[in-house]
Parts: structure tokens; sequence; C-alpha cells
């Protein structure tokens, strides 16, 4: 038992460091500290588990530093006269923070709103100051309190836990007006059905909800077919990943640790509609 929390404390160190070489290799370390200095406490991150520690501290930071740097990419796209003046909708938002980093860091932000489906997570949105709306994603479109019209979505880490992701993409193409639509995803080698309470057992017959399942886990080319299918095209795509991906650098094969324990990364894009594949499907 000793040996095993021993060798498990190392690994999380080894995990830690390779986190810090990743972040530094693909730009996000000084983003990263700006991000710490805007929000210096994620143990409220999230409803279901608290975000404590070295290691997940590192890791949630790193993958937000990802997130907002496509976001900022998002910003910069568009035109000049939009970029004094716009709105971001963060669709699965548990806290608040991206937006709170966002209008700390970009200029012309006149409305954030956040969406999410768990009323705890609205508060906290709300307790930040900003606009939440209580709502499952696939449902928005039908949301009162949801005009349809913004400048940019977002979406970080959250269509892998629709049950009907397609459906959700395709409403939000036809029944909104947006210039962009940042989404970020696990990234998975191949192609998967998450539910990794049922695969490893892990439920014991107690509730779990949305926030800690994943329903589909797909391949990057995967998401990037179910993009064009459902109304969009993919401006720009970025992987990042947990791990050096030079791989020179020894730390670079820690790649198996992270696909055993997590994921390699995370795979995000910004999207521009674009109907030319969806059009043409007669069952919508």
């Amino acid at each position: 038992m000793i040996i095993k929390k021993i060798a498990k404390k190392f690994v999380f160190k080894l995990l830690t460091f390779s986190l810090k070489i990743a972040s530094k290799e693909q730009g996000l370390t000084d983003l990263k500290l700006k991000l710490e200095k805007i929000n210096p406490d994620l143990s409220g991150q999230y409803t279901s588990f608290k975000i404590e520690g070295d290691y997940l501290i590192n890791k949630v930071y790193s993958q937000h530093a990802f997130q907002v740097t496509l976001a900022q990419e998002a910003i910069s796209l568009l035109d000049n006269k939009k970029r004094e003046s716009f709105s971001i909708v963060d669709i699965g938002d548990s806290s608040g923070t991206h937006l709170q980093y966002l209008t700390n860091l970009e200029k012309g932000i006149t409305r954030a709103i956040s969406v999410n489906l768990d009323s705890e997570a609205v508060k906290k949105i709300q307790k930040r100051g900003f606009e939440a709306i209580e709502s499952r994603a696939e449902l928005l479109h039908k949301h009162p309190d949801f005009k349809g019209r913004t400048d940019i979505f977002l979406s970080f880490e959250m269509v892998e836990h629709l049950l009907d992701p397609i459906s959700f993409l395709h409403e939000m193409s036809v029944k909104s007006k947006c210039d962009f639509f940042v989404v970020t995803v696990p990234y998975q080698n191949s192609s998967r059905v998450g539910m990794h309470q049922i695969r490893n057992c892990t439920y014991s017959n107690s509730p779990f909800n949305a926030e800690v399942t994943h329903i589909f886990e797909f391949s990057p080319n995967d998401w990037d077919l179910i993009f064009k299918f459902s109304g969009w095209r993919v401006v720009k795509r970025v992987n990042y990943t947990q791990y050096p991906k030079n791989k020179l650098n020894p730390f670079s094969l820690l790649k198996y640790v992270w696909r055993k324990l997590d994921f390699d990364g995370f795979y995000g894009v910004i999207l521009e509609k674009d109907d030319s594949v969806s059009g043409y499907y007669q069952n919508w």
C-alpha cells in the first residue's frame, strides 16, 4: 500500500512536469501566468468535484490557456468594426471563469453570457456578475432568454457530454446568428463511446450527472466530419498535448501514461457556418 502511494505520487509529479514543459513548448506559459492572476482560485471550477493539488491546478490552468488562446484567435478574426463591440456566449460554462478571463484580457466585450443546465453552476456565474441562462445546450435555441444572436459562441469540453451532439450543432447552425463558434474537446486517437463510469464499473449504483459523463469521444477527423455534416466549416484547428510534442524530449514518452490515465490533450477548432453539406441532408 505504501509503495503504491509513493509510486502514484511520483507519477503525478512526472505528469505535472510534463504539463509545464508542454505549456512552454506550445507557447502557453505567459498566458497561463496571466490567467492565474486573473483567477487565483480554481477550487470552485466545477460543481461535482474540487480542483486542488499541484497536478490538477497545473492541468486545468494549462487547459484554460489553450482554450483562451483559441477564443482570442476567434476574436482577432472579427472585422475591425465588430472588434470594437462584440458579444460572447459560453455554452456549458461551469463557473464563469472563462468569461472572467476574456473580459479582463480583451477590449470590446459588451455582453458576456453563460449557459448551463446545472442551477448551482448558474448561481456561481451570476455571483461573478455575468448573465447566465439555465438550459440544456440541446434546447438552448428554444429558451425564451436566448435571442439567438451573438458574435462568438464558445463551448469548452462540452459537446462530448451531450446525448445528441449532431442535433445540437445543427440547431446552432440554423437557429442562431454568429460569426464564429469555438469548440474544444478531448483529443482521442480513435473514436469511442465514453461512459467511463459504466466501462470501469465505478458508478457503484450511485447517480452520476452530465458534468462527469462523456458520451462520445471522437477523434479529430470524426469531429471534423460531424462539424461539416451539421452545418459548419473548420476555419482553424489546433491540437494541444499535455506532453511535449518534440519526440527528442524524454517527457514525450509520457503520452502513453496520459492516454491511460486521461487524454493526450485537447482538440480545438474555430468554426464558421457553412451549409454546403448539411443543406443536402433531407431528414433534419
